[in-house]
């Protein structure tokens, strides 16, 4: 993840108290934030030899696309089976007291797919977290700088200098940041 996608949130960070809390100033500040889509389309065309699958959206809208070798059972998918996907992300930014922990980097990447014979579905789940360390608060000019994993030190305003009181010089912000990705296939009902 880049530095310069978190200038927005780090801010954002420091300028939301805790949510339904209301001991929320006597903690550290914390936001978590997450979206979701969902759709549903249907089969419209497929080749089961060339792979190419062709869906039509609910607003009417097609797109053609060659599934690839890991989309197993696709065999199985016929003209009118309906494709249910939901994308989710979500993001949170956590303030916590410093304990001598160095700022860091690390991720994990998980999937899952339908046995042989069931139906294709699948599932995919990126997470990312970076802590970065507090090195200083100006509560006079309203900023922070953080000191990422790579040695670099960036600043940042606040937009609530309330929040800014409740961190200290060698607390982590911790930044984590999910997506996952699920897909299934189901038999329309008239089948």
């Amino acid at each position: 993840m880049k530095r310069t996608i978190f200038a927005a949130v780090l801010a954002t960070a420091f300028s939301i108290n805790a949510w339904g809390n209301p001991d929320a100033m006597a903690e550290k500040p914390y936001i978590f934030a997450s979206q979701s889509a969902q759709i549903t389309a249907v089969v419209e065309a497929i080749n089961h030899e060339t792979r190419e699958v062709t869906l039509r959206g609910p607003q009417g809208n097609a797109v053609s696309f060659v599934a690839s070798e890991e989309a197993r059972n696709l065999g199985q998918v016929q003209v009118g089976d309906i494709v249910n996907a939901e994308y989710v992300r979500s993001l949170s930014i956590e303030v916590v007291a410093g304990d001598g922990t160095e700022a860091g980097a690390g991720g994990i990447t998980a999937a899952g797919r339908s046995e042989e014979g069931e139906m294709p579905a699948g599932v995919v789940m990126d997470a990312q977290v970076v802590t970065a360390t507090v090195e200083e608060i100006n509560l006079g000019a309203n900023t922070f700088k953080l000191k990422f994993p790579d040695g670099v030190v960036q600043e940042f305003t606040a937009r609530d200098p309330e929040n800014l009181k409740r961190a200290e010089v060698g607390d982590l912000v911790v930044i984590t940041k999910t997506e996952s990705l699920a897909l299934a296939v189901e038999k329309t009902s008239a089948e």
